[in-house]
């Protein structure tokens, strides 16, 4: 007879498999007492969890075999090697379930829980009000163009797996709606949208944040979400906020809330890919079918800004008054002398550093405050001029004067 011992469960992979995981691990701890995660991609999205968070362990936790896992049988899901999954009957979080409660069909389950604390919901709100400070628009737009398989490859930005927004497509949508909303662009890569962009109108804001909970106290915060393939869907489907989400190579029954009320899914890629076995085999013919699936078509770009645009409703201006951190300390305690040069933005309190130095003092953040950084526009040097097919792409896109654009280098 088996022995039946209390199990250890291994997740790893990105944010959004971790996020995906968690109403399977709710339904699971339904019915066991005794069980415990070990999160190998950091337990960001688990923590404050009601049922779930003391359960969970980084893979690094000291003496962790010894003291929770020898005693256990070890259990590492994979939703990508479930049936109904890369047979397109299910989602990512139903296909967990089905590996960890042991179900032989997909079955409806809850959003997934991710419970933000006071200071990320306040650092997320502080970020969203400086820009539309800075903008002027009171309407404002998280935009995740890239997944985690975006690479910058010399002077090139791609993704071998196409799930990742194409740069062109990108670069008209963020041109078209900065006109009349605030736009955060979510990603740690620079990329050009329009010649002399540090004198353009209609400014975007990239604020480098490195911590994920901030980044969804910011979704959280705006008014609507778009993105790809990647992790912020999956939080703003958590946090009960309206998406629009541009599928290529990956299949929407899978990755994404098809026919939720909150979701727009712009499928780019129907008709034109095949399921890539992601974690079951490496199939490089698949790959470069699937090569074009993102590429974005004048429609369906029409499609996408009309999404986001009904989404967020009509524009208005911002009315209100960002008051720093730092004044509002003062507001409190007049007689007080502040602890922080007034020249230093919500960012910079919240323990971040702007890109370009500000000539102010050095900052001591707030014990366990978030540490994003901000800047509207990022420092650029004059870029030589060149004919090479991408770059002459994009030069085409942006009406270039006959400077060319070179994609930054980090």
């Amino acid at each position: 007879m088996k022995t039946m011992r209390s199990k250890a469960f291994f997740v790893n992979g990105g944010a959004g498999r971790v996020i995906s995981s968690i109403p399977a691990f709710e339904k699971y701890a339904e019915t066991h007492d005794d069980f415990i995660i070990v999160c190998e991609g950091g337990t960001d999205f688990f923590k404050g969890h009601p049922k779930l968070d003391h359960k969970v362990y980084d893979h690094w936790h000291k003496n962790l075999f010894q003291e929770h896992i020898k005693q256990r049988d070890c259990e590492s899901p994979e939703p990508y090697r479930v049936w109904h999954y890369y047979n397109q009957k299910c989602n990512l979080s139903q296909a967990y379930d089905i590996a960890i409660n042991g179900l032989d069909e997909p079955r409806e389950l809850p959003a997934p829980t991710i419970e933000l604390n006071k200071m990320e919901v306040i650092s997320g709100y502080n970020i969203v009000e400086e820009v539309k400070s800075v903008t002027k628009k009171d309407k404002v737009i998280v935009v995740q163009p890239f997944g985690r398989s975006i690479e910058q490859v010399g002077e090139f930005m791609a993704d071998a797996s196409s799930r990742s927004m194409s740069l062109t497509g990108i670069v008209d949508i963020i041109n078209q709606l900065k006109k009349d909303y605030a736009v955060i662009i979510m990603s740690e890569f620079h990329f050009p949208l329009e010649e002399k962009e540090q004198s353009a109108k209609n400014q975007v804001a990239r604020p480098q944040i490195s911590d994920m909970r901030v980044w969804s106290a910011v979704i959280d915060v705006a008014d609507h979400f778009l993105g790809c393939d990647s992790m912020g869907q999956h939080i703003a489907r958590a946090l009960n906020k309206t998406a629009t989400v541009v599928v290529g190579s990956t299949y929407p029954e899978n990755i994404s809330y098809p026919g939720h009320k909150d979701f727009d899914i712009i499928d780019a890629g129907n008709g034109r890919r095949e399921y890539a076995p992601i974690r079951i085999t490496q199939d490089e013919t698949v790959d470069r079918f699937n090569d074009q699936a993102m590429e974005l078509s004048k429609d369906q770009i029409k499609e996408i800004v009309d999404s986001c645009k009904k989404r967020l409703g009509k524009p208005r201006a911002y009315t209100g008054t960002f008051v720093p951190p730092q004044q509002q300390e003062q507001s409190c305690s007049p007689t007080q002398q502040p602890s922080m040069p007034q020249q230093q933005d919500a960012f910079q309190l919240a323990g971040g550093n702007k890109m370009s130095p500000t000539g102010g003092q050095d900052l001591t953040p707030f014990s366990g405050a978030p540490k994003p950084s901000f800047t509207l526009n990022q420092p650029t040097k004059p870029k030589p001029k060149s004919t090479k097919g991408f770059k002459q792409e994009i030069k085409n896109l942006l009406k270039s004067d006959g400077q060319g654009i070179k994609i930054e280098q980090k």
